[in-house]
């Protein structure tokens, strides 16, 4: 048996067509198009291709894209003075501040004055708590996608038993709780769980989210599983995941490419958050269930 390949590429593809469609009605019902602020502190040159990337896709979709970059060298109290000034701005909708930041800034300070309510990479603590207690919030892009290739792939996934090998604040935490939130049993493992191969073993889904290239073995997975790999890991030989693809695909059901699985849908969804919150804000109706 080999695994069926979950092609996130071309998923994430759909959702972006379909949110172009939402934003032209929305421009229709409000007069203006969703915004997205995104601000790049420095001259990391991945975060720099992340940014361009996300500036692309946010134009593609119709939206507004605010880009502001600023020297490494920037005080902490001026970041902070533009994020208040973007939670400010009635056109902008979504504000995102690239990770990671020099070393003197405080990330938990800059996370935690963006507005809730624009906050559409979902860290804000206020958004986590909404995500843990089931209220309407922003739940980061990540493994709100993951979830989008999940049920596409399997449909109901209530009843059914997924480990989240990972315990990150932006993908394994979040990822748990969304599945919780479907009804799964949900076992979140990471790196001082006792026998992690039997753990995994007994999953109907495995999410890898713990960026050690090719760690998750293709015998620790139980026969038909359906695997998302979140890991994008650069070695020698390319970009590889966090599961050893080769010996994966000879035993799960289903599972998710490095590349052109999970990372085309983290700025989909990211697009979709932007979208959702200017509807929001807007008081235009928008079904986030078909998004």
């Amino acid at each position: 048996m080999t695994a069926s390949i979950i092609d996130g590429k071309a998923f994430a593809l759909g959702l972006r067509e379909r949110i172009a469609t939402h934003v032209a009605a929305f421009e229709q019902a409000a007069g203006r198009v969703p915004g997205l602020a995104v601000v790049l502190v420095g001259e990391d040159p991945a975060s720099a291709v992340y940014v361009r990337s996300k500036h692309k896709a946010t134009v593609a979709a119709g939206m507004a894209s605010f880009e502001h970059k600023l020297p490494a060298d920037t005080p902490q109290t001026d970041l902070l003075a533009l994020i208040d000034r973007l939670n400010a701005d009635p056109a902008v909708d979504g504000i995102l501040v690239q990770l990671p930041l020099p070393a003197h800034i405080d990330e938990r300070a800059v996370t935690t004055r963006i507005d809730p309510d624009k906050d559409v990479d979902g860290f804000h603590p206020v958004n986590a708590g909404r995500l843990a207690t089931g209220l309407d919030g922003f739940v980061p892009c990540t493994p709100l996608g993951c979830l989008m290739l999940l049920k596409d792939q399997l449909g109901d996934l209530a009843g059914r038993d997924a480990v989240v090998i990972g315990r990150s604040n932006i993908v394994g935490k979040p990822m748990a709780q969304l599945l919780l939130g479907e009804s799964c049993t949900v076992t979140i493992a990471h790196s001082k769980t006792r026998d992690l191969a039997s753990v995994v073993r007994r999953a109907d889904i495995v999410v890898a989210a713990v960026g050690r290239p090719a760690m998750v073995k293709g015998e620790w997975l139980k026969p038909g599983a359906t695997v998302i790999d979140v890991g994008i890991n650069r070695t020698d030989a390319g970009l590889v995941g966090d599961v050893d693809f080769a010996g994966a695909m000879q035993v799960a059901g289903a599972m998710t490419p490095v590349p052109g699985g999970v990372g085309p849908m983290t700025i989909a969804v990211l697009l979709r958050n932007t979208l959702v919150s200017a509807c929001r804000r807007e008081g235009v109706a928008v079904d986030e269930a078909a998004l």
